[in-house]
């Protein structure tokens, strides 16, 4: 991995600089989680973006994207964070689905999903934990049953991501009778079909982030699985990949929030003790070294190599940077940080409240910590089971 960019690359950046200064909406964006028209609002803006040929640079052109590779990715990352750029909408989608789509679909399904995937005309929701089974994935019970060229789909699904307003989902779901990691297939189903149910579900800032799915022998073509029946485990376990180790959370997010968080310290360090810019400091350095990290994963990946359990420690490291850099930010505030955006002089104040509650659930969602340990001393330090 060379740590210096090529004129090239260099060039790459000026490029998507320029674009997003000239296009970037200003001001305030409104949520895509709590209207239909703060939704619509983020669609338009992917659409945007694919009009530039932005939506996903990694992905070949007739696909959609520029051909790109991930170096060029995370340079256009940085770029898109400081800009301010709106919160990508259909990042299950894009993130999570169609790098496994482009490793498992066939040929017809990527022609039918991908592009329109990067125009945002099909936003994705991720349908796999259910009330019995979240971070032990391998204890789903919604079945699929083969009935000649489809599947009937039953179950349940919650804590669903951008389910309540999504087009299309992806979902884990296992032959009746089957057990464990074998048996299940993962079947895309949109979500206006007869027979499935949404029910959203308020977080506590009053966000409908998650939905409940309920099927009822919903009716899927066959086509729609992606990858050989009974092997959705397979399939499933290279999206956790990219969900925990690389496209999901990229530097740029870590490296823009500590920017704040020093511009926040240096406005207050007259009040505050030795020990916060010692905490401050440290969350600097982490968010550094995740972005070395990262730009040696991608190194990687560009010479053919795959992401592998090694994604389980991007994950645990991410999260925890996360709430280090705003637990952080809510101690220099002190009392102040209790104030939610729209308060009385809450300014600024109030979004790292906001960050904060989301920064909680980070160590839970993408498969919770415990488990990631789990997986790190099994698959990597080959330890015994407990």
């Amino acid at each position: 991995m060379k740590l210096e960019y090529t004129p090239e690359q260099k060039a790459f950046r000026m490029e998507v600089r320029a674009w997003l200064e000239a296009n970037v909406p200003s001001g305030p964006q409104p949520s895509f989680d709590l209207t239909r028209e703060g939704f619509e609002a983020h669609r338009d803006w992917e659409r945007k973006l694919n009009d530039g040929r932005w939506g996903m640079v990694t992905w070949p052109e007739e696909l959609g994207g520029r051909g790109l590779d991930y170096i060029r990715w995370l340079i256009f990352e940085e770029e898109y964070y400081r800009a301010g750029a709106p919160t990508r909408v259909n990042q299950n989608g894009i993130f999570l689905l169609g790098p496994t789509m482009m490793e498992y679909g066939t040929p017809e399904q990527k022609q039918r999903f991908l592009p329109s995937m990067a125009a945002g005309d099909i936003v994705w929701a991720q349908a796999w934990s259910e009330p019995g089974a979240g971070s032990d994935l391998a204890g789903v019970r919604s079945t699929c049953t083969r009935d000649g060229d489809h599947y009937v789909l039953n179950g349940q699904k919650i804590w669903s991501s951008r389910a309540v307003f999504a087009d299309w989902a992806f979902g884990l779901f296992r032959e009746p009778g089957s057990e464990r990691h074998k048996g299940m297939s993962l079947i895309l189903f949109p979500l206006d079909a007869p027979g499935v149910t949404r029910r959203p579900i308020e977080r506590m800032d009053g966000e409908m982030v998650f939905a409940e799915i309920f099927l009822d022998n919903v009716r899927v073509p066959v086509a729609d699985r992606l990858g050989d029946e009974g092997q959705g485990w397979a399939v499933c376990m290279a999206t956790a990949g990219f969900e925990r180790g690389l496209l999901l959370r990229s530097p740029a997010r870590y490296q823009v929030g500590v920017s704040k968080l020093i511009a926040l310290y240096q406005a207050h360090k007259d009040e505050l003790p030795a020990s916060m810019a010692e905490r401050v400091a440290k969350c600097w350095m982490d968010a550094d070294a995740y972005a070395l990290a990262i730009y040696a994963m991608v190194s990687k990946l560009d010479k053919g190599g795959k992401i592998g359990p090694e994604s389980s420690t991007n994950k645990i490291f991410w999260s925890e940077l996360d709430l280090a850099i705003t637990s952080t930010a809510m101690d220099i505030l002190g009392e102040r940080g209790e104030l939610m955006p729209g308060a009385s002089e809450a300014g600024d104040v109030g979004t790292w409240l906001a960050d904060t509650i989301f920064a909680l659930s980070g160590p839970i969602y993408a498969g919770s910590n415990e488990i990631q340990r789990n997986i790190i001393a099994e698959r990597m330090l080959g330890l015994p089971r407990a």
